[in-house]
């Protein structure tokens, strides 16, 4: 009972619904918790500091390529953050999972 957890970013919150409802609509995730952050990172030599919104992508261990394609498609950023990790799920979420997509 195995599920897929991944994580992206988004500079708003606008492109964070955005992204959430249509990975949704195309059933590529049965659920898409979104939250704001405050993170510091290195680009192009500077040390950048911005809000963000944190994208959490609960789906399917076979969605893994799909998710990744799809936010490389849809995310605002030249290179998105796509980090993903397999959990073991109690049934009852993991049987609502696969029924949902």
């Amino acid at each position: 009972m195995e599920v897929l957890v991944m994580s992206t970013t988004e500079s708003s919150n606008a492109n964070a619904l955005r992204m959430a409802k249509l990975l949704i609509q195309n059933k590529l995730a049965a659920c898409v918790s979104i939250k704001q952050i405050f993170s510091i990172y290195k680009w192009d030599d500077d040390i950048e500091e911005s809000k963000e919104f944190e994208i959490t992508i609960k789906s399917k261990l076979e969605f893994k390529d799909c998710l990744i394609d799809f936010v490389n498609k849809n995310s605002t950023y030249d290179v998105p953050q796509i980090i993903y990790k397999k959990y073991h799920a109690e049934m009852k979420y993991y049987d609502w999972l696969n029924k949902t997509i």
